[in-house]
């Protein structure tokens, strides 16, 4: 049985449907199914049991000898949520309690953690174990992630397997209950059906014109196809990358999200706001040379690529 937390959210649902295409149908769904908004992004999984992730731990203890892998996706992942109380809970003492029973049971995991500990870049985007420590994340989710990338490095006692993923600007599909935390692209297709143009933050720094912040967008398909690799090949325990190591502008998102609809291009540019403005990154890019190294050789999906088969997505479920 493999254990999948976070499973009515975002990536981790993706991950359940690709297990699934491949075969995969004896899974335990963790997460909290009260929400029923999250309801169609798993409703249609083959599964084997459906948790409440507080009851979860009660169930590992007893069921941990049919469980063969947990992939722990589940978190907090507001980065406009300034309670850190809130990530200590739901992100630090929550993995803390899974890695605990992982290393107790030995069983493998995987476990998401982020490109948010990177802060501005100071240190680079290289998923080095000997910097993080030094990370200085920008907000209180990003110092979760952080804390726990720490927390495990420093133990001594492992899992037979373990990868903390430092997940770039994911977008997909799956992600319509996230509200202001869905990708741009979820935004800018509601903003072009609903006025017909894309509100784009204005760059206040001098070295970035306005639309040409540059991120790392990665596919969530990528992202899942990455999950089952690591699941199946087990190479070097560590830390990964998770981006296409290529970083391209929110213009070219935007632009392109316009090309998919067959619509002309229509930029407005806004203030960023004040809230988030000594905050803002203007460029992150994930180095993929462990990932690549370590024997993973899938190619990732161009943005391009991505955005038309997420608008197709889209228009096909609104």
């Amino acid at each position: 049985m493999i254990v999948i937390t976070g499973a009515a959210g975002f990536i981790a649902s993706n991950v359940a449907e690709l297990l699934n295409q491949s075969g995969y149908v004896d899974l335990a769904l963790v997460d909290d199914f009260s929400k029923t908004e999250k309801k169609r992004n798993y409703e249609h999984l083959a599964f084997a049991e459906l948790i409440d992730r507080k009851a979860f731990f009660d169930w590992f203890n007893e069921n941990h000898r049919n469980v063969e892998f947990v992939i722990h996706l589940g978190a907090r992942t507001d980065t406009t949520e300034f309670d850190y109380g809130v990530f200590q809970q739901l992100n630090v003492d929550y993995t803390i309690q899974v890695w605990t029973r992982c290393v107790q049971y030995q069983i493998p995991l995987i476990y998401a953690s982020s490109a948010a500990t990177y802060g501005m870049g100071e240190l680079g985007y290289d998923d080095r174990h000997d910097i993080v420590g030094r990370l200085q994340p920008l907000n209180p989710y990003g110092r979760s992630k952080n804390e726990i990338d720490k927390y495990i490095l420093a133990q001594t006692g492992q899992p037979p397997f373990w990868a903390g993923l430092k997940f770039f600007n994911v977008y997909g599909p799956n992600e319509f209950h996230k509200g202001k935390m869905a990708s741009v692209i979820l935004h800018a297709f509601r903003q072009i059906k609903e006025t017909g143009k894309v509100k784009l933050f204005r760059s206040h720094n001098p070295n970035f014109q306005d639309g040409q912040q540059l991120r790392d967008f990665v596919y969530v398909k990528d992202v899942a196809q990455v999950i089952l690799w690591l699941m199946r090949n087990k190479p070097e325990r560590g830390l990964y990358n998770v981006g296409t190591g290529k970083a391209r502008s929110f213009f070219d998102l935007a632009d392109n999200t316009f090309k998919a609809l067959g619509l002309p291009t229509n930029i407005e540019f806004i203030d960023t706001p004040m809230d988030i403005r000594d905050k803002y990154q203007y460029f992150t890019e994930a180095n993929m040379a462990k990932l690549r190294k370590a024997g993973y050789e899938a190619p990732f999906t161009s943005l391009e690529d991505g955005v038309r088969s997420y608008v197709n997505f889209l228009s096909s479920h609104s």
